[in-house]
């Protein structure tokens, strides 16, 4: 199974419940398990969204927002969600999450990308896109456009609803 990055968008006292959680347990277990519905896997396509946009001439300040969106940031802690052996991501790094307040911010600069704009200035090519864009897009089955608008399309759209439920989002690799 390949690591993925994965994000959940939780209410801020589902996160504080799984604190007190894995404080109270002898184990560290936090009861992580958002909803389903609340989870994103975004397979390995972080790098590949902030390259298009570096590579696209994508404005820095939506450029950090697409960062944002998929990086989070430390503001939080969350070491409790990364204890052995309960761990929600055991593979990669700390988790990390953005507040409901810069989630809203996030989404409000996501939905102010134009993608399809963006994809547009790539050369025509798939191959020729794949090398510029780099970072194994060149075995993309489908070819990268379509993998980076449908990754897009499915982050703006979750951070969208994140937003307009004042959830926070988590991230992590798993």
């Amino acid at each position: 199974m390949a690591v993925t990055q994965q994000l959940a968008r939780i209410p801020a006292e589902h996160l504080a419940a799984c604190r007190r959680s894995a404080d109270a347990s002898p184990t560290g277990d936090p009861h992580w398990d958002p909803p389903a519905g609340d989870v994103l896997d975004l397979d390995w396509a972080p790098v590949l969204l902030a390259r298009v946009g570096e590579v696209t001439g994508l404005d820095e300040v939506r450029l950090g927002a697409l960062r944002r969106a998929t990086d989070g940031d430390t503001t939080i802690d969350l070491g409790f969600l990364h204890t052995h052996p309960h761990a929600i991501g055991p593979f990669g790094p700390t988790p990390t999450s953005l507040s409901s307040t810069r989630v809203a911010r996030v989404s409000e600069l996501l939905d102010q990308i134009d993608i399809h704009a963006l994809l547009a200035t790539l050369p025509t090519d798939d191959h020729e896109a794949a090398a510029l864009i780099g970072h194994g897009a060149d075995h993309i089955t489908g070819g990268p456009r379509e993998y980076v608008l449908n990754h897009f399309d499915a982050l703006r759209d979750f951070y969208r609803d994140a937003a307009k439920r004042q959830l926070l989002v988590v991230l992590w690799w798993d």
